[in-house]
């Protein structure tokens, strides 16, 4: 490929509209150019990478016997209508009608799909365990499209689905697409990525893991525990929260203090001259679904994991609008004699168990309580936990105080789904004793543009992306300085023609511009293996060679190019092979 072809531009200055690296520099690179609102065009580089990324996981998937198969874009509601989720998915599911009237959506997901695929297959125990996976277009219709390829709402993706007689079965293959995951990423260039526990969401199901790859700039958040011989790991939505509450040793009586202009749970303690966790707080949603209120009652210094929430409630919510007739009054609402309109569902969290001496609304205007007692003034509450889990926190598993907050991205996930889907779509299959029974599945997923993107912002430098040589779009830039020099450009087409027959993959760059300028484009494709042929160095028969980089910088006689560019690729191949094993 020579790069005066190559569609699309690359320029210095950074998009004002780009908040992280790897967006920035894909817009710079000419990787992607946006056509809406978290959907983008592709140009030659990004879907030359994207096809190595798709290669590496057919390889992974087929060598664990799966099956590529390809589910359509748009699907009948119908089909959603058997597993419920046609109703229970929000907006971020693109519904729409054909022209015959008949609704339809696009696919975001497709266990339906694949449990439509094989249910009439798969009717006799003998065609277990199996699975089948597809690299396909999805839409999803995220509100908050953000960070270039991070977050999208059109996106290609590898979802994976498989079928299994027994959990027994589910969890031994599950194990062994855990392995396969570990590979595909380590071969893209970023074995750095970890495994979190994580909640199924959507999804359903009672395992799930999601695969992490921790920077600043993610948008998830993730409690690791510190301790070294414990290896906890959960995203923040799964992650118990386990507090130690020390209770004082008299109980001060509940009296009730005039709070005036006091409203949050920041400016009472200040008033009070109280610590944040001799409070309690009260956070209020609504449902979805009938508006009723949600009213959280929580330690003063702790937050409300919504997806914990919603998880016990069985059913979305938002925050309240908290009107006048409710009963409820705003910045002053507390678990004592609390009385709202209507009813509402009362929640208390994990971290007010046993508390005693706290302050909290006394739900009357311009008061609060001092002295709250749990176990005495609200003798029937009944705790759960629904709040997020801190830094220094008690770790889950070890129980030490060893919890640390940190930022990733996902990169892919694997879901223990159960019999969620082949139960509400009634697939079923006869056992040796001729007994029915639903199949066991399991999912996993893992988005390929987003994955190209995660590499590009865990790989680059101040310059542009530095690709690992098992995805970059090239393997060898060539670059000819001064091609109006006869020589040199007879050299480079030359060393051009030579690598091609070699099958390397090579961009060559034989523009009449300034080095900077060649050497600027050069860093923005970010291919591994560079080659430069100028006058200077013909003069002494040699070429540059270096590696993207900057660990190798070296000058090559003209005649020892090709084979000391199949070495450099051979050496940088086995390193990504290396970080497979490890």
């Amino acid at each position: 490929m020579k790069l005066d072809k190559l569609v699309g531009e690359r320029f210095k200055e950074k998009p004002s509209d780009c908040i992280i690296e790897s967006h920035a520099l894909m817009v710079r690179g000419g990787y992607i150019k946006d056509v809406a609102k978290g959907i983008y065009s592709q140009y030659m580089p990004l879907k030359r990478i994207c096809r190595k990324i798709e290669n590496i996981i057919r390889e992974e998937m087929d060598a664990i016997d799966g099956q590529e198969v390809l589910f359509p874009v748009a699907l009948p509601a119908a089909l959603w209508d058997e597993s419920g989720r046609y109703t229970s998915v929000g907006s971020e599911l693109l519904r729409f009608s054909d022209r015959n009237g008949s609704k339809m959506l696009l696919g975001m997901t497709h266990e339906e799909a694949a449990v439509h695929l094989v249910r009439d297959y798969a009717k006799s125990y003998n065609n277990y365990p199996f699975m089948i996976y597809q690299i396909q277009t999805k839409f999803r219709d995220e509100a908050r499209p953000r960070a270039g390829l991070i977050r999208v709402r059109e996106f290609t993706m590898k979802d994976a689905y498989s079928f299994h007689t027994s959990q027994e079965d589910l969890e031994r293959y599950y194990q062994i697409c855990y392995d396969a995951y570990n590979r595909i990423f380590a071969r893209a260039g970023i074995p750095e990525v970890i495994t979190v526990a994580s909640d199924s969401g959507m999804m359903g199901g009672s395992l799930a893991h999601e695969y992490m790859l921790l920077t600043p700039v993610g948008e998830d958040t993730i409690a690791i525990c510190g301790n070294e011989s414990c290896d906890y790991r959960a995203n923040m939505e799964a992650a118990d929260s386990i507090i130690e509450n020390i209770k004082e040793t008299a109980d001060e009586p509940l009296t009730k203090v005039h709070t005036p202009d006091i409203h949050t749970i920041e400016e009472i303690c200040e008033f009070l001259r109280s610590p944040l966790e001799k409070s309690c707080k009260a956070v209020v949603y609504q449902k979805n679904n009938t508006d009723e209120y949600v009213v959280v009652f929580v330690r003063g210094d702790l937050d409300i994991n919504e997806t914990k929430l919603t998880n016990y409630l069985g059913e979305a919510v938002h925050p309240a609008v908290i009107t006048a007739d409710c009963g409820l009054n705003a910045g002053y609402i507390g678990p004592v004699d609390l009385e709202v309109a209507g009813g509402c569902t009362v929640i208390y969290d994990v971290s007010l168990k046993g508390s005693n001496n706290l302050s909290c609304g006394a739900n009357e205007e311009e008061y609060h309580y001092t002295g709250l007692c749990m176990e005495r003034d609200v003798p029937d509450a009944e705790y759960v936990d629904v709040s997020k889990i801190i830094e220094g926190g008690i770790c889950p598993k070890c129980g030490k105080k060893h919890i640390t907050i940190s930022r990733g991205i996902e990169v892919g996930n694997i879901f223990q789904l159960g019999t969620k889907y082949t139960k509400s779509m009634n697939m079923q299959y006869l056992d040796a004793d001729g007994e029915s029974h639903y199949p066991i599945m399991g999912c996993y997923g893992i988005g390929v543009g987003r994955l190209a993107a995660s590499v590009c912002e865990a790989h680059h430098d101040e310059y542009g992306p530095v690709w690992p040589i098992s995805i970059a779009p090239w393997q060898v830039h060539l670059c000819c300085l001064r091609a109006d020099d006869a020589e040199a450009k007879a050299c480079a087409d030359k060393l051009y023609d030579e690598l091609q027959r070699e099958h390397i993959e090579v961009i060559y760059d034989d523009r009449n511009v300034r080095p900077g300028v060649m050497f600027s484009d050069a860093d923005l494709l970010g291919v591994p293996v560079r080659l430069v042929i100028s006058p200077r160095n013909m003069k002494e028969s040699v070429a540059e060679l270096s590696s993207r980089d900057k660990s190798v910088q070296e000058k090559v006689s003209l005649d020892q190019v090709v084979p000391a560019i199949k070495e450099l690729i051979h050496k940088m191949k086995k390193e990504v092979e290396a970080s497979i094993s490890k």
